[in-house]
Formats: structure tokens, sequence, C-alpha cells
């Protein structure tokens, strides 16, 4: 598995992979949605399934004395450490928007989604989606990536147009505020998001294992 995993990291990871956690940045700009920083950071891992494809990756591996489960978990940690790392760059500068920039006048006056708690709750909400959709999608062929991916892009258009619209619902417009309000209740839902991202991955990829498992390269 280590083996495996150090392989993802060395031989099949596009660059991209790691030039799109630059999209992380977008944390920070006002009049935009946000949330698009954790599409591009799954379009950089998206991109390292391609080049994988596209060099006979997977039959590589198939070639080699290791389990086929263990491909999957490999390709599934790999997934996940990119996302963690995305995910702490779009946590850094959450903070740095709520405290150092909370009352600068682009935020305040911002009309879209603000960086908080939430924001990173369905940062994390997005990485699931990606993990279910299209990285156990892929495993049902272990070849196609269009349609799997175009299936997480439809998800995360509906995950971002309800986290642009929650916050301008009757009660819930603390999830707008640039300085963070009813912290303890924002923090709670950013909780959830993790379990929920979690079992999400957790479950696609024993799924994805029993998938593979039955496909005769």
């Amino acid at each position: 598995m280590k083996s495996l995993l150090m392989k993802e990291f060395k031989l099949a990871a596009s660059p991209l992979a790691y030039i799109f956690l630059v999209g992380a940045l977008m944390t920070l700009l006002p009049g935009y949605p946000i949330l698009m920083s954790a599409f591009f950071i799954c379009f950089g891992v998206f991109h390292s399934f391609q080049n994988a494809r596209e060099v006979n990756d997977v039959l590589y591996t198939a070639l080699l004395p290791v389990k086929k489960s263990d491909f999957v978990k490999a390709k599934y940690a790999f997934t996940c450490i990119i996302q963690l790392c995305g995910f702490i760059l779009c946590a850094a500068l959450t903070a740095v928007r709520m405290t150092a920039f909370s009352a600068a006048a682009p935020y305040v006056s911002n009309a879209l989604m603000n960086a908080t708690p939430v924001f990173l709750a369905f940062v994390l909400l997005i990485f699931a989606a990606f993990n279910a959709l299209f990285v156990g999608g892929f495993f049902k062929t272990a070849y196609k990536i269009g349609i799997p991916f175009l299936t997480f892009g439809i998800a995360t258009l509906l995950l971002v147009a309800l986290a642009e619209t929650l916050p301008h619902l009757p009660g819930l417009s603390f999830l707008h505020d640039p300085a963070g309000e009813k912290l303890g209740a924002q923090f709670a839902a950013l909780a959830a998001a993790v379990l929920v991202y979690a079992l999400a991955t957790v479950f696609a990829c024993q799924k994805a294992k029993k998938r593979f498992e039955r496909i005769d390269l």
C-alpha cells in the first residue's frame, strides 16, 4: 500500500494536481462564488486520473504483485491527501478573512458567500461528492472519466447554489457575516460535514474496491 501511494505521487500524479491547489486562493476573492475553489482542487486530481489513464497506469499496476483493493485504496489516499492540503489552505485563508480582513469594505458589501466555517463545511461536501461520484464512478470501468466528472460537476453546481442561497433565507443571514456570527452553530455544521466527508469517502472506497475486483483487465 505504501509503495503504491508513493507511485501515485511520483509517477501517476499530474503536476496540475499540485498547481491547482492555488485555487484555494479564491477564498480571498470578494464578489465571486468562492466554493469553486474546491472544484478546482478536485479538477487537479481529475487530471491525475486522466494522466494515469493515458499511460495505462491501471494495467501496469494490475500486472504488479499487489492486491487490486490496495490500488483503489492508494488512489483514494492520494485524492484525500491533496484534498486535505487544499482544505488546510482554505481554512487558513478563511481565518485571515474572518479576523484581519473582516471589516474590509469588499467583504462587508459582498453579495456572495463569505468565508466562514459553513463555507469550509461546503468545501468538504464538494470533496465528498468528488470521492463518491468521480473516483467511485471511475472504478466502474477503471477507464472512463467523462461521465463521472460530469456527474460531479453537476453535484458541485447544486451545492454551490445551495450554499449561496442559504444566507438569504429567513434566520440564516448570520451565515453571510464576514466576522462569523453564531460560530457555535457554524462549527457544528463544519463538524457534521467532516463526518459526512469521512463516511462518504470510506463507503465509496469500499464500493470501488468491489467494483474494481469484478473488472477483467
